[in-house]
């Protein structure tokens, strides 16, 4: 009886089937953890931040290196450079610059975009407040969500099908 009253639970709220874990990171354990997903990746990375800092682009650097030398694919969505006051600007044309010059696809958004999320082979998702490639001293939040049909959902409602195959 108590299997019927879950099942049903679920159909009626609508419930996702396979959201096993959700935790919360914030700025001084979020990259640890964030790391430790890139390095598990077997076939695509997709990071959405609108800002791109020097510092935060070299201090993941690396890691985007061994994703590439596994031959996964790495996509990062940020701004275009262009919508930056001059700084951020030389920032982001330097990162974009050696992300491509690694294999990371960087694809340009226009109209301000300010999501910060990331998807990793399409069964974890990350998102909250926290710029993945541009955080520094600023308190951010950030959940992770282990679940392939909220991983999908998001990349079906931003519809990166467009540009990720």
């Amino acid at each position: 009886m108590n299997d019927l009253i879950v099942s049903c639970a679920k159909k009626w709220l609508h419930l996702s089937p396979d959201l096993v874990q959700s935790r919360l990171y914030n700025e001084a354990d979020f990259y640890k953890q964030f790391i430790a997903d890139l390095k598990r990746c077997k076939r695509e990375v997709i990071i959405e931040s609108p800002f791109i800092s020097s510092n935060r682009m070299y201090s993941l650097i690396r890691p985007f290196e061994d994703l590439i030398n596994r031959k996964i694919k790495a996509y990062v969505i940020t701004r275009h450079p262009d919508e930056h006051d001059l700084t951020m600007k030389q920032q982001a044309e330097e990162a974009i610059r050696r992300f491509e010059t690694i294999g990371v696809q960087v694809l340009l958004t226009l109209d301000y975009h300010h999501r910060k999320l990331a998807i990793l082979d399409r069964s974890i998702l990350w998102e909250g407040s926290l710029n993945i490639l541009s955080q520094t001293c600023s308190r951010e939040i950030m959940r992770r969500i282990s679940s392939t049909s909220l991983s999908e959902e998001m990349f079906d409602y931003l519809k990166l099908e467009r540009f990720i195959y």
